[in-house]
């Protein structure tokens, strides 16, 4: 073999050593540069951020959206190798998926294969009306606000009670739903735990209360709820309540006289107020109200269900959420004068 032909042999060898070390090198950035894609933060990710996957999407849909909010670069061949070594290619579930501050591509399609969707919250804070209940509703972000163009009786027909008014029939709590749920569904949830509560609590009631049935206890509850948020208070107030529906005395109560007042309240209750005779003015008709006068939740059930003992039969708020009892008239009188007009002895 000729030293020229040698010569020739020895640089196709250097040649193909190099092709090769070339696709070695290329080879190993390329599974660098895919590592590194895997596990480093999506952009445009923060709180409250987050991507819908539509029911029939693919991979590639996905990705395209998260190329178009500028949340990856990387190419769709990225995506699909790593949807294949992490064995969920064809496994993705629709859904809303949260994009929090610091997510991996990695971690976005473990999300997407195990269905760890995006859970809002909705809550029912005690002593809301119904008609408070109903705009807070309407406000509630990415719920499918179905209860929008029904009136009152419409609602609770769609949710399963057509025969009930809707005052005081939702538990105060919070409640998980999905994106594109019905706010109908909320209230069904919300109206049959407290349907639940009453049938738990209503057995244990102390055996002398004078209440005939669970609502009349519902009724009460929400008066209590209105009176007073202070926990230290509400059996007590409570007990009063209860021990003048057994002396046959008004109730005499201001929220449900502004209850009844509906849109005519303007904050402030005048003599005029006291003495219109409405459904709810408990300062001219005996008993309870007709029907709650707010939500009330289970601390408010509880109270009324198991009032504190005692002889008050009065009390009035003393200016900083508490208030002072009395169980005559002439004390009572002694601590309105005091306490609502500052003209304490």
């Amino acid at each position: 073999m000729s030293r020229k032909t040698m010569r020739g042999k020895a640089v196709l060898r250097t040649l193909a050593l190099l092709a090769l070390l070339a696709v070695a090198a290329g080879a190993a950035w390329g599974w660098y540069d895919f590592s590194r894609f895997a596990a480093a933060p999506l952009a445009a990710t923060g709180p409250d951020q987050s991507i819908d996957v539509e029911r029939g999407s693919n991979l590639r849909t996905v990705v395209a959206r998260l190329q178009q909010r500028g949340s990856t670069r990387a190419p769709a061949l990225y995506w699909r190798a790593l949807a294949a070594l992490m064995r969920v290619s064809g496994r993705l579930h629709a859904g809303e998926y949260a994009l929090p501050a610091g997510i991996t591509p990695r971690a976005l399609l473990a999300d997407m294969a195990d269905g760890r969707v995006v859970r809002h919250n909705f809550t029912i804070v005690d002593g809301w009306t119904f008609r408070e209940l109903r705009d807070a509703l309407n406000r509630a972000d990415k719920l499918r606000h179905d209860s929008a163009a029904l009136d009152d009786a419409g609602v609770m027909k769609a949710i399963g009670a057509p025969d009930e008014t809707p005052e005081g029939r939702f538990l105060p709590e919070t409640y998980a739903y999905l994106k594109g749920d019905s706010d109908l569904e909320v209230l069904r949830r919300a109206h049959a735990a407290m349907a639940r509560t009453l049938d738990e609590l209503w057995p244990q009631r102390d055996p002398a209360l004078p209440l005939a049935t669970p609502y009349e206890a519902l009724i009460l509850a929400s008066i209590v709820e209105k009176e007073t948020g202070r926990a230290d208070e509400r059996a007590k107030i409570a007990g009063v309540f209860v021990r003048r529906l057994e002396n046959h005395m008004l109730l005499q109560t201001d929220p449900s006289v502004i209850y009844g007042m509906g849109a005519g309240y303007a904050g402030n209750i005048r003599r005029s107020d006291l003495a219109a005779d409405t459904p709810y003015n408990t300062y001219t008709r005996p008993g309870l109200p007709p029907t709650p006068i707010a939500l009330p939740g289970r601390p408010a059930l509880q109270a009324a269900l198991h009032p504190a003992p005692g002889d008050a039969l009065y009390f009035v708020a003393r200016g900083d959420g508490s208030h002072v009892f009395a169980s005559t008239l002439a004390e009572h009188n002694r601590n309105v004068a005091c306490y609502q007009l500052k003209r304490c002895p």
